[in-house]
């Protein structure tokens, strides 16, 4: 029997009663200006996104040890541990492989102290199994780069949930895969075929993670070789003739709500990455930013919905640093102005993110019908420490509040999952 919406919606009715679980949802290089620009295009200035929805609010300070700006390794250690790290960090301090020792004093992250506890986990990542914003909370590696490590130590980690990109780190040098001619592992490997021994039901599309059996215990879900998506300028799409995100793949949401599903009946912590922001923003990529964002908010509003029936669960959002420096500009229309917006920078030679048609984006109608133009100001190729939030919902989201520090993520998420 195959579950649908409704039959999903039923599971969380009837586990309503649970104790607490955490969602943290992690959209990648996604700052303030994101959502303010998300917000424009999407549902207009006085619409409410789903990230709009979460009441509680706190500025993120998201400093490294050695760095004012996080790297997404560095900032998923410090999220997943409690504690400053280095910017090299992966799942380390940074300086010795290996787990390092939690602010709670625990010799693991918070999802492995979870394990140990008996609480069913699971991560969501639009890009690839690698990724640090889900992977640091699995796995403990001395370089970013040990990626045939990251993917072993994630699908042995004991996760009842994993559903990302990164088929080709699954398999073996010489053997194909359903989005790979071969594999890149060297080590002769095949982890697809060690988690179906694991017990783990393995999908690869979005028709198949929608026909997942009901009373499913553990998912595996691969849904590219690489990422979900091709994080590319938008002019070399064009020329590629490519989407922004891979035909046939399940979205965020509808990951995040298939995961709920195998998790929800009981406590559980997921940790949820949507990595196109991050992808696309450093491709200084506008559309497919805000692509990214609409995924991301989809997966708010799963979220949310979650919440409203199950009030014992936290629901807290963050990012660890701004993709491009991204900014929006709008300006009152005038020939003038929008011609000389057009060209694609501004007056200081700044690079502008444009719509399709190559003119400035048009936001959705406000309260009195007008619909208003903008342009997206690219600042960098990298990522900085931009204006970034924290939001909250349900259980212990009072908390965020304030000044609100990147260590401070994982102390709400531990006293919630363990200290009810």
């Amino acid at each position: 029997m195959s579950f649908t919406y409704r039959s999903i919606l039923c599971l969380f009715c009837l586990s309503s009663t649970y104790a607490e679980s955490v969602i943290f949802i992690h959209p990648d290089g996604a700052g303030a200006a994101h959502w303010q620009a998300a917000r424009f295009l999407l549902v207009g200035p006085d619409g409410e996104l789903n990230w709009d929805k979460l009441p509680h609010v706190g500025i993120y300070r998201g400093h490294m040890a050695n760095s004012l700006t996080a790297t997404s390794n560095g900032g998923a250690t410090s999220h997943a541990y409690g504690i400053k790290v280095a910017a090299n960090s992966f799942g380390t301090d940074g300086e010795h492989a290996g787990r390092p020792i939690a602010a709670s004093g625990f010799r693991g992250s918070l999802m492995q102290e979870a394990m140990e506890k008996k609480i069913r986990v699971g991560v969501v990542n639009s890009g690839s199994v690698i990724e640090p914003g889900t992977a640091c909370f699995l796995s403990s590696v001395p370089k970013r780069d040990d990626y045939e490590e990251i993917t072993k130590q994630v699908l042995e980690s004991g996760a009842d949930v994993i559903l990302s990109g990164g088929e080709e780190w699954f398999l073996p040098k010489g053997k194909a895969g359903r989005f790979v001619q071969s594999g890149a592992r060297t080590d002769g490997l095949d982890l697809i075929d060690a988690a179906i021994k694991r017990g783990f039901t393995v999908v690869y599309d979005r028709e198949e993670l929608l026909a997942v059996p009901a009373g499913t215990r553990k998912l595996l879900g691969v849904f590219a070789f690489e990422d979900t998506f091709n994080d590319m300028s938008q002019s070399d799409l064009k020329a590629s003739n490519l989407p922004t995100y891979k035909q046939g793949a399940p979205t965020l949401a509808d990951m995040t709500r298939a995961a709920l599903a195998v998790l929800g009946g009981e406590p559980f912590f997921l940790v949820v990455e949507e990595e196109g922001v991050d992808n696309f923003g450093n491709a200084n990529n506008a559309i497919g930013t805000f692509d990214a964002l609409m995924h991301s908010d989809q997966a708010f509003g799963t979220a949310l919905d979650f919440v409203k029936t199950h009030p014992e669960t936290l629901l807290i959002t963050a990012a660890d640093s701004v993709a491009g420096n991204f900014d929006v500009i709008g300006f009152v229309p005038s020939p003038e102005k929008i011609v000389a917006f057009s060209v694609g920078r501004d007056l200081n030679g700044a690079p502008l993110g444009l719509a399709a048609n190559g003119m400035p984006f048009l936001s959705q109608p406000d309260k009195r019908g007008v619909r208003h133009p903008f342009v997206v100001s690219w600042g960098t190729l990298q990522d900085s420490s931009g204006g970034i939030l924290v939001r909250a919902a349900g259980k212990n989201a009072e908390a965020v509040k304030g000044s609100f520090d990147n260590t401070q993520i994982y102390e709400v998420m531990r006293r919630t999952l363990f200290e009810p």
